[in-house]
């Protein structure tokens, strides 16, 4: 019964946040080493590219995303399915909204988020940062919303990448960690490993 899953669910994310929130200074120090590394990378760019260009690589929402995939790693809102594919869904919808109606803020605003919210629940991505890469493209500075589709590529899609890979290796550095926590990838990286291994040993 859908009453039940959500009970489910509840007790699951509810274990996933109180194990994610003790005093574990191994956890700390991942979480902090990915996240500082992640933001480091994508605010070099926005840094190395700001002065000659209107590029834009650094968003808002990248600090939420953080807090996911670095710090609540085994959340099923912080997979990569729902990183990439929350902050895409939501960057469309946001353009799209800002579009159709530019200069009514208090329905763009509220109709871009909910929008967002839907379709990431329809498409099984939710990814609560993606409700503010929404409103960013309605909100955001002129740079951004002169962007249009582009803002999707660039900083939406680039910088997800971005955080992605540090999360990859990172998050997999300590035996305790492991991301994503779907079996099949982490056997197809064994597989990978083992290759790598007896290609090495020969």
């Amino acid at each position: 019964m859908p009453v039940q899953k959500i009970k489910r669910n509840y007790r699951k994310t509810k274990y996933i946040l109180y194990k994610e929130t003790l005093i574990d200074f191994k956890e700390h120090f991942w979480a902090f080493l990915g996240s500082f590394i992640g933001i480091g990378i994508i605010a070099y760019l926005q840094s190395q590219t700001l002065p000659d260009s209107d590029v834009v690589y650094l968003i808002g929402s990248f600090g939420a995303s953080s807090v996911l995939v670095y710090g609540v790693i085994q959340s099923p809102l912080a997979q990569p399915r729902n990183l990439i594919g929350g902050h895409l869904i939501s960057a469309i919808i946001g353009v799209t909204v800002y579009k159709f109606v530019p200069d009514i803020l208090w329905l763009t605003a509220p109709l871009a988020v909910s929008s967002s919210i839907v379709l990431m629940q329809m498409t099984k991505t939710l990814h609560p940062p993606g409700g503010a890469t929404a409103l960013i493209a309605i909100a955001g500075s002129e740079k951004i919303k002169n962007l249009g589709y582009w803002y999707v590529l660039s900083p939406v899609l680039s910088g997800v990448l971005i955080l992605l890979v540090v999360a990859l290796i990172f998050n997999n550095m300590a035996h305790s960690r492991i991301y994503p926590n779907h079996k099949k990838y982490h056997q197809f990286r064994k597989r990978v490993a083992t290759m790598f291994k007896s290609k090495s040993d020969e």
